[in-house]
C-alpha cells in the first residue's frame, strides 16, 4: 500500500537521493499523520461521548496532540528545503535533523507524562470501563496506528530519514500503549484485577529508553558524526575508475543535512603527466560525483614521482611499518628534500583514534626503518585524523 500511495502523491517516487524528491515525501507523510490523527481523534471523541467513556475521550485528544509529530515533520522537510542565504550559505537542511530531535525529546517527555499517571493509578487503582464499542475503537486505534508506524518508518529508511523514523518509533509506541490498555480492561473485567497502573509503568519505561536513543541517533548528525560508508566507497570507486588517478587520500566529508553534502579529496597523479590534463581530469571527477552522488566535492592534485628509486624504496619502507602497527595507515604525500647534510623524508599518515602507541612511539618506529638505509636519513611526518574509516 505505501508504494501504491507514493507513485500516486510523490513525483518522481524512485528518485529519492534527489533532494526535491525527498522533500516531497517528508511533506506526503506529514500531512498524511496530520489527517489520520485527526480522523482518529474526532472517532475516539465522538464514540467516548456516545459511550460515556472519559478514557476514550482522553485516549483520543492524545491523537490530536500525535498531530503535533507530523505537524513538526511537515514544518521540519519545508523549512529545510529553503535554499541558501546570506547568512547559511550552506542552507538550511540541517533543520530536518532538529525537527527529529524535538520529536524524540516528546517521545521522553510523554514517557514521563505516563509514568506520572500509571504510578497515580497504582496508589488510587479505579476500575476501567468495559464495553464492546470501547473494544471495538482500541482495536481499530491499534490497526490505525501500525499502519502509520510502518508507513513513516518504510518512508524513512527510504529516504534516510531520522526524523520521520522518529515519527514512526511514536506511532509504534502508542501501539504498545494502547495494546496495554486494552489488556488491561479484558483483564479487569475476567479476573477483577486492576492491572494498568503496573503495565502502564513498563511502557512508559520502553517509551522513555525508545526515546533517549532516537535523541542520540539525531544529534549524532548535528554534532559531526562519520560520514555514511556507502557514500565514501561511492566517491573511492568513482575517483579510482579514472585512469590518470594514482591514489586518493585526506577524504573530508561535511554533513549539512540530506541533500547538503560537501566534500574534499586528495588526488594522487604521476608527477610526469601533463599537469593541464590531470587538472582537467580532476574537473570532470568533481563534476561526475556532483551529477551522480549529489554532493559537491573539491578535488586536490597531488603529484607523486612514480619513477624515483629512492622515493619508492622509502614508500615501501614506511608503508610496511605502517601495517606492523594497529591504527596507523595509508602514508601519502612522501617526498625526499635532500642537504647538505642529511635528508628529510617528508609524508603523512593516519592514525586511528584507538591506536595505543604515542605519536613519539610511531614517530620512532618509522625513523628507525629509514636509518636503515643510512644514518642521514631523518623522518618529518604529518599525523592525519581519520575523518572515514575507509581512506
Amino acid at each position: 500500500m505505501n508504494n501504491f500511495l507514493c507513485r500516486i502523491f510523490v513525483k518522481d517516487y524512485e528518485n529519492t537521493k534527489d533532494p526535491q524528491v525527498r522533500e516531497r515525501y517528508g511533506k506526503f507523510a506529514g500531512v498524511v499523520g496530520i489527517l489520520s490523527n485527526v480522523i482518529l481523534c474526532a472517532a475516539k471523541i465522538l464514540v467516548g461521548a456516545i459511550s460515556g467513556s472519559i478514557a476514550i475521550i482522553a485516549d483520543g485528544i492524545n491523537n490530536l496532540a500525535d498531530a503535533s509529530s507530523s505537524i513538526i515533520t511537515l514544518a521540519g522537510f519545508k523549512l529545510s528545503s529553503l535554499p541558501e542565504d546570506k547568512e547559511h550559505p550552506y542552507g538550511h537542511a540541517r533543520i530536518e535533523y532538529i525537527s527529529g530531535m524535538i520529536v524524540s525529546v516528546l517521545i521522553v517527555v510523554v514517557g514521563i507524562e505516563l509514568i506520572k499517571s500509571s504510578a497515580d493509578k497504582i496508589m488510587h487503582p479505579s476500575p476501567l470501563e468495559f464495553s464492546w464499542s470501547i473494544i471495538v475503537v482500541l482495536l481499530l486505534a491499534i490497526a490505525i496506528k501500525i499502519w502509520q508506524a510502518l508507513f513513516n518508518i518504510n518512508i524513512g529508511k527510504r529516504i534516510n530519514s531520522l526524523t520521520l523514523t522518529a515519527t514512526g518509533t511514536d506511532s509504534r509506541n502508542d501501539v504498545i500503549a494502547t495494546t496495554v490498555v486494552l489488556i488491561s480492561i479484558i483483564v479487569g473485567k475476567l479476573t477483577g484485577l486492576q492491572i494498568d497502573g503496573y503495565m502502564g509503568c513498563l511502557v512508559a519505561l520502553f517509551i522513555i529508553w525508545s526515546g533517549i536513543g532516537l535523541v542520540k541517533e539525531t544529534m549524532s548528525p548535528l554534532l559531526g558524526e562519520a560520514p555514511d560508508p556507502e557514500l565514501v566507497n561511492a566517491i573511492s570507486d568513482m575517483a579510482l575508475s579514472y585512469d590518470g588517478v594514482l591514489g586518493i587520500h585526506d577524504l573530508v566529508v561535511h554533513n549539512y543535512g540530506p541533500g547538503r553534502i560537501f566534500a574534499s579529496i586528495h588526488i594522487e597523479v604521476d608527477a610526469e603527466a601533463d599537469m593541464m590534463e590531470s587538472h582537467d581530469m580532476i574537473d570532470n571527477i568533481e563534476r561526475e560525483m556532483a551529477k551522480k552522488l549529489h554532493i559537491e566535492i573539491t578535488g586536490h592534485l597531488d603529484p607523486v614521482r612514480t619513477n624515483d628509486p629512492v622515493v619508492k624504496k622509502m614508500v615501501q619502507l614506511t608503508s610496511e611499518v605502517a601495517a606492523q602497527i594497529d591504527g596507523v595507515s595509508n602514508i601519502h604525500d612522501l617526498r625526499i628534500v635532500t642537504g647538505p647534510t642529511h635528508t628529510n623524508v617528508i609524508f603523512d599518515t593516519v592514525v586511528a583514534s584507538n591506536c595505543t602507541l604515542s605519536l613519539k612511539e610511531i614517530h620512532e618506529a618509522f625513523q628507525k626503518a629509514v636509518k636503515t638505509e643510512g644514518d642521514n636519513y631523518f623522518v618529518v611526518i604529518n599525523f592525519d585524523k581519520p575523518y572515514t574509516s575507509q581512506i
